[in-house]
Parts: structure tokens; sequence; C-alpha cells
């Protein structure tokens, strides 16, 4: 079997994706995919009913699995006058269309227009 020279090989794209937490809230950066869910699910579910918001400023992008972490945090964020979600990532949007998310990713938006 042939295979492609090494240097027309796809390379894999290092996962960027970081998440601090800064007082009440989870600051997210990077491209939040699979991956970066499996590597970040650990570290976001720790001491969740300390946390009010999600800031998403700094992410550079999302996946379906980007979206079912971050609306997964959403769900079990403490209550508190304000916002839970700052900043709409590239693709954010249509992913919540898509899966019939309102904006702050709760799952009783209406159904997405025909």
């Amino acid at each position: 079997m042939n295979c492609a020279p090494a240097a027309c090989r796809p390379r894999p794209v290092p996962n960027n994706a970081q998440l601090t937490r800064d007082g009440d809230t989870l600051r997210f950066s990077g491209v939040i995919d699979r991956a970066a869910v499996i590597a970040l699910w650990p570290t976001a579910r720790r001491g969740l009913a300390q946390i009010r918001q999600l800031d998403l400023h700094a992410v550079q992008g999302v996946d379906s699995a980007g979206l079912a972490l971050l609306a997964e945090l959403a769900g079990q964020l403490r209550p508190a006058a304000g916002e839970r979600l700052c900043g709409t990532p590239p693709g954010l949007a249509e992913l919540c269309a898509a899966y019939r998310l309102s904006p702050t990713l709760d799952f009783n938006a209406p159904a997405a227009a025909s």
C-alpha cells in the first residue's frame, strides 16, 4: 500500500483551548471542540456552585461537543441577576439554532423555522 509522503499528510492541529477561573466567572479561550471538552471537563465541573457566568469572548470556535459542554455548564450555574453567558464565538449561534437552544443555551427555545 502506498502512503502519502509525510510532508503531504495533514498535520493535527494542536488544541489551544484553555479554561481559567476569575472570581465567579469561567473564562474559556481557544477552540472548544471534542478534544477540548475531554481535556476541560474535569476542571470545568469543579466548584460550579460558585460560578455565575461563562465568558466566551476569547473562544475562536465551537463544535457540537463544545456546545454540549457549554449547555451543561450553563444549566448548572447558580441563578443570579445578569447574563450567564458572555460573548458569542463563531459558530455558536448556528449550533444553537440547529439544536433548538436559546442564545443563553436553554433547551426551551422555539422550533427553528422551516
